[in-house]
């Protein structure tokens, strides 16, 4: 199993040198305390709890899984221990209202710590990272009586959180959702139905667990207007703000599934549960979007996750294993045979993995500054033009990054050959682990429905006309640098084209409305190719910068100018295939009869 080691130099190089961490902080409603020591001191800390605590318990949650039984849901060994650790640590509370117990640091830290604990072990940064959104949840809907009950207790990190969405007949489709809430004559909610695929949703790492759940009232409209949200503790909670009696709320069974074992995903059973409305009635869905893009933002850290575990753990492996000898002579003549990593294909599959985990990185931060800006801007067209780049972003990086991220841990899976096929490697295990990202927090075809849909078209491009105008900026103020030409020109070449390619799908989409799903994808894809560009243009130009103005690492800026030229020369031109694809009309996956399709 590979030891996971936090990349701390890539990452203080994208928070202090590509977006200028400092200043961003400096700019902030109430950051002071995110002093370059401060956050470094805490990015240090983290990383050590990662590497030693948590990393060393990815395999045992993968092999020993969570188990069942009528008394509750028993985690992994070692799980329970962490979170204690994590707990003592102060780490729950660090991004929230100090008015309820955090710390008050910007949220994109935050991010910083997901990363370094989804990487060392996904499955177990499930727990917190669910009470996460439950706590955003509550702290943006809910009453002061119930941020007082349940979001003192998410902060401290005492009790968990879920989110109860889907049910066995409905998937991502909620509106059909039948989970029902009657109303008490106390002013509570009866809640009844049965909930599948619930993370985190029943377990012994802490005392209480906080579901945050979807149900219908008597007489509600029908589809998504008709949904409302509860707040449903497993254990009611005392006067004292202690844990009580139980609810009637119960884990059915655990799923039994391909990958992060080590985290319970549970069937759910309500069975007239003490819930409490949280928000208006029949505004449910629109709450629970809070929820949803805060864990959408976590998914897409899965993706860096599995790319950087990948990278790491190959090219450990690709400097050790010797097989046969490199085409233009030994480069290891005392040895029987070459390191692998002297061959162009696996340097192909390392640079691959290299370029989609800081690629990716840059994606994740640059989308926490703008929730830095959303919760704490000076202005309100700070905050409104930070939420409009971070609702773009957002589609792009959960489902852009989980899909090439995916494809990251499996090519660091194939530089292993057929040891990386074998268990106690690792990499088939960040495979599997991986693959859920896709999925879960709506699966990649809905995040292009809402990119292309809802984001550019049905705004009639001003979104994406928000980023493209800071290509276009960045472009233009480097047009007559010669070191950055070799960026810069397929840069500005792609962001021209997105705008017209839009364009043409606009028109299409507007002739027959089914060109939005027969493109949407492709769209979404090219589109994350685009956002990948503009970012290792930059970080190309600020290590060229610093090479011009003399530096001791040497090796580091050249490696990320050689990075750069990789994803220009070898992953850029992909968008090619996207751009002709999504233009290929929706006859050509419509047309087809369904009786066809079996012959």
């Amino acid at each position: 199993m590979p030891e996971y080691k936090a990349p701390l130099r890539d990452i203080k190089f994208v928070m202090n040198e590509l977006l200028n961490s400092e200043q961003h902080y400096a700019s902030l409603e109430g950051a002071e305390d995110a002093t370059p020591d401060m956050v470094d001191a805490i990015i240090q800390e983290g990383a050590k709890f990662c590497e030693q605590v948590l990393s060393p318990l990815n395999q045992v949650g993968d092999k020993e899984g969570c188990t069942w039984s009528e008394d509750g849901v028993k985690t992994p060994t070692g799980f329970k221990e962490a979170y204690q650790q994590y707990v003592e640590g102060g780490w729950p509370s660090m991004t929230a209202d100090p008015n309820y117990g955090g710390q008050g640091l910007p949220h994109s830290i935050g991010l910083v710590m997901s990363e370094m604990v989804g990487t060392a072990n996904w499955s177990w940064g499930m727990y917190p990272g669910l009470s996460h959104g439950a706590t955003n949840t509550i702290e943006a809907h809910g009453t002061e009586e119930q941020k007082q009950t349940y979001l003192t207790k998410l902060i401290s990190g005492e009790w968990t959180g879920t989110m109860c969405l889907t049910e066995p007949h409905c998937g991502s489709d909620l509106g059909t959702l039948r989970t029902k809430a009657e109303p008490n004559a106390d002013g509570t909610y009866s809640i009844t139905g049965t909930k599948i695929f619930i993370s985190a949703g029943e377990h012994d790492m802490a005392e209480n667990i906080v579901h945050i759940v979807l149900a219908r009232l008597p007489g509600a409209p029908e589809g998504t207007k008709g949904i409302s949200l509860f707040i449903v503790p497993k254990q009611l909670p005392n006067e004292d703000g202690s844990a009580g009696e139980r609810n009637a709320v119960s884990c059915g069974s655990l799923e039994h599934k391909m990958g992060i074992h080590g985290n319970a995903t549970c069937v759910m059973n309500f069975d007239g549960a003490k819930g409490w409305l949280i928000g208006p009635e029949n505004k449910g869905l629109n709450c629970m979007f809070t929820f949803m893009n805060t864990a959408r933002i976590g998914t897409a850290i899965q993706g860096l996750g599995a790319a950087e575990l990948g990278f790491q753990g190959s090219l450990t492996y690709s400097k050790d294993r010797l097989a046969m000898r490199s085409l233009s002579g030994p480069k290891n003549p005392e040895g029987i045979a070459d390191p692998i990593i002297v061959h162009p294909d696996v340097r192909r599959m390392l640079l691959t993995q290299k370029a989609v985990a800081e690629g990716a990185r840059a994606l994740i931060y640059l989308a926490g500054q703008q929730v830095d800006v959303v919760h704490s801007g000076k202005t309100e067209e700070e905050r409104k033009a930070a939420d409009g780049l971070l609702g773009f972003l957002t589609p792009i990086a959960k489902a852009f990054l989980t899909e090439i991220g995916y494809e990251s841990a499996n090519l660091g899976m194939q530089v292993f050959g057929g040891h990386g096929f074998i268990s106690e490697w690792g990499m088939e295990q960040n495979v599997r682990d991986a693959r859920i990202g896709m999925i879960y927090e709506g699966t990649t075809g809905i995040q292009a429905l809402d990119l292309l849909g809802r984001k550019v078209l049905m705004t009639q491009g001003e979104s994406l006309k928000g980023f493209t105008k800071l290509v276009h900026v960045f472009c233009k103020e480097n047009a007559d640098n010669e070191q950055l030409k070799e960026f810069i020109e397929p840069l500005a070449a792609i962001n021209k084209e997105w705008g017209e390619l839009t364009t043409k799908v606009g028109m299409a989409a507007m002739k027959n409305r089914e060109e939005v799903g027969a493109a949407s994808v492709d769209y979404l894809m090219y589109s994350g190719y685009a956002v990948f560009a503009y970012l290792w243009a930059r970080m190309a130009k600020v290590a060229l910068d610093k090479m011009v103005d003399g530096t001791t690492e040497e090796m580091f800026y050249n490696a990320k100018i050689q990075t750069a030229r990789f994803y220009f020369k070898r992953m850029l031109p992909r968008s090619r295939a996207h751009a002709e694809t999504m233009l290929a009309g929706a006859d050509t996956l419509l047309d087809m009869p369904e009786e066809a399709f079996a012959l």
